[in-house]
């Protein structure tokens, strides 16, 4: 028993009811409606696994719903029907993204070969599309590729945090990857569009790093003249990598705890609390 749900597009009735019950016969679920502004709305609201579609629409060109589909269910494949249909008609609608375009009056076996190639097609390519997310998330993240069990189990860490609020902290000598690590928790989490802002806290010295982060009013130190927003600010709803932190002073990192646990701090020089949503991995 099949339970492939298939949408038919056309304002012939007759003939749209009749592919229904053929179709519902033979297993499948099976819908109509009969103008593209219905079948948009049911794109809408519903997926389906392939539309039947008339070229020929009272008050729309189907193509041009073809194109309103790929937009709605980009994955679901649209086979076109027509009354007219030529060697210019098929390279049209395939062109346009159609699969295939059958010519009235439709024989019932044509019609099955092709709504099966095109089930077929669909699961093929959903299958494809889960391998390699299976195999992305086995052997590599972002630009990340390993087999080695050591990694493997790394990446099982950084699934496991990376959708958490947690502050992570990141080990390892210099030049093992910590800021593509980084990266890739980033890219993992539901932050992934958000800003990712990286800070190499050993390159700044001290009496910069503390305006780096959290900004500066005019006036704070001598040569500040405006105010400057820190990185913890850019970073705001996104993720903040602070690489070599241990290289912060004692004063620095009392003040970054504060954030850590409480989301809030003051610019250098400043006296007006800013509170921020920004993840923080450490290293």
């Amino acid at each position: 028993m099949n339970h492939e749900r298939i949408l038919i597009i056309d304002d012939d009735c007759w003939l749209a009811e009749s592919m229904v019950q053929w179709l519902e016969d033979l297993g499948f679920s099976a819908s109509c409606v009969s103008n593209a502004a219905q079948g948009r709305q049911l794109l809408k609201s519903q997926s389906y696994d392939l539309l039947l579609v008339d070229v020929c629409l009272d008050g729309e060109d189907g193509l041009s719903f073809l194109r309103s589909a790929q937009k709605l269910a980009p994955q679901t494949p649209v086979l076109m029907i027509t009354g007219y249909g030529g060697p210019d008609s098929a390279v049209e609608a395939i062109g346009a993204g159609a699969f295939d375009l059958l010519t009235k009056p439709i024989i019932d076996q044509e019609l099955l070969t092709t709504i099966r190639r095109a089930l077929d097609q669909k699961r093929i390519s959903e299958e494809n599309q889960r391998l390699k997310q299976e195999l992305d998330k086995k052997s590599g993240l972002e630009n990340i590729l390993s087999y080695d069990p050591r990694m493997l189990r790394i990446f099982d860490v950084i699934d496991s945090v990376a959708d958490t609020r947690a502050t992570v902290l990141i080990t390892g000598e210099n030049g093992t990857g910590k800021s593509m690590i980084a990266r890739a928790i980033h890219r993992r989490s539901s932050r992934q569009n958000k800003p990712f802002v990286e800070v190499a806290c050993g390159a700044l010295p001290d009496n910069l790093l503390e305006s780096e982060l959290f900004g500066h009013t005019a006036g704070a130190f001598t040569g500040a003249t405006g105010n400057k927003i820190g990185k913890f600010k850019h970073a705001d709803t996104g993720t903040i990598f602070l690489d070599e932190i241990g290289t912060a002073t004692a004063a620095l990192q009392i003040k970054l705890l504060r954030v850590l646990q409480e989301f809030q701090f003051e610019p250098l020089g400043g006296n007006d609390t800013c509170t921020v949503d920004t993840r923080c991995i450490l290293a």
